[in-house]
Order: C-alpha cells, then sequence, then structure tokens
C-alpha cells in the first residue's frame, strides 16, 4: 500500500501520458497538438502534486513515431505545448521520457523499467522505492513493478480491469482523483 502520509518532495511520481494526462486516441496516435486533449480537472491535478513530488517524470510508448506515422519533431512539439500549458497552471514536468522502438522487448519500452533507470541518472535523487507509477494499462504497472515503485491504476480506458491485481496497489478513477489523496 503506498504510505500517502510519507510522500514528500524526496518522491517521484512518473505518469504515462495518453490515457492518464489526456484522453487516449482510440486504435491510433496524437499526431499534432491540435490532437491533444487533457482530461478534465489534469492540469489542476498536476498543480497539487507539484507540491508534493520532488519530480514528475513522464513515461510513454509512442510507437507512432517508430512507424513513422509521426516525427521526434511532431511528438516534440506535443510535449513542449502540453507542458508549457501544465506550467501555466502552476504544475510542472520535470523530464518527459518516450520509447518509439517497435520492438516490445526494447529496454526502454514499457513494461521494462529503462525509461525509469534513465531518469534515475538524469535526475538527482530519484529513489524508485520512493516513486509512484501512475497508469492506465497493466504494462504502466509492470513497469512500476520492474523499476520496484509503487503502482496506481487510471481506469479512464479500462474501467472493467479487474481488482485486486497483483501488479497494481490502488485504483483510481482519474489523475485527478488520485491528487486528491495526497496530503
Amino acid at each position: 500500500m503506498i504510505p500517502f502520509e510519507h510522500i514528500d518532495a524526496s518522491w517521484t511520481l512518473f505518469l504515462d501520458r495518453d490515457g492518464v494526462i489526456n484522453v487516449e486516441k482510440e486504435d491510433s496516435y496524437i499526431f499534432h497538438y491540435g490532437e491533444f486533449v487533457f482530461y478534465e480537472g489534469v492540469t489542476e491535478a498536476l498543480r497539487h502534486c507539484a507540491a508534493v513530488f520532488g519530480h514528475i517524470v513522464v513515461v510513454t510508448n509512442q510507437r507512432g513515431v517508430g512507424k513513422g506515422m509521426m516525427t521526434a519533431a511532431d511528438l516534440r512539439d506535443i510535449h513542449e505545448k502540453m507542458t508549457a500549458a501544465i506550467e501555466l497552471a502552476g504544475g510542472r514536468i520535470s523530464r518527459i521520457y518516450y520509447a518509439d522502438s517497435l520492438d516490445n522487448a526494447h529496454p526502454l519500452r514499457k513494461p521494462q523499467p529503462g525509461m525509469a533507470l534513465a531518469a534515475q541518472q538524469d535526475l538527482p535523487g530519484i529513489d524508485l522505492t520512493r516513486s509512484v507509477m501512475v497508469g492506465n494499462n497493466l504494462s504502466d504497472m509492470e513497469f512500476g513493478r520492474n523499476a520496484g515503485m509503487y503502482t496506481v491504476f487510471l481506469s479512464t480506458t479500462n474501467p472493467d480491469q479487474p481488482l485486486p491485481h497483483p501488479s497494481i496497489d490502488l485504483a483510481f478513477n482519474s489523475l485527478a482523483d488520485f491528487a486528491k489523496h495526497l496530503h
């Protein structure tokens, strides 16, 4: 169980993007910022999370880049505009990592822990045992487990996920609901 009463600036929040921060495009990808839609309450939730967590890191599988359906520059533009909107609302994103590989076994692709290990190298003070992974798929939960983190499942895109589940510590309906449980 996540020790909410002990979460402070020494903790890191890892977030998946599609289905957590923004509305996921069913059976496709977000190709440009014009298609990017924040879930209701997310920017406010991230403002609250920024007041609690030392780092907030986005970790996202982005096969659309690997398939050549969009460029790394397209993805960077989406992330820059997303981050600017979050900062405008008083939140912050410390770093964004993405895996564009088509190979499910690639070390950076979730559920492998490569993006968490990269964040730990790049950002001082990240202790993966004092980290929470929030995602909307079991691969996000397995990523968190593989990296030694606590896991929070959001039912935004998978409302029928059976619970309890060995890879899920807690479940909420949305990132906004999760943020309400932080002190």
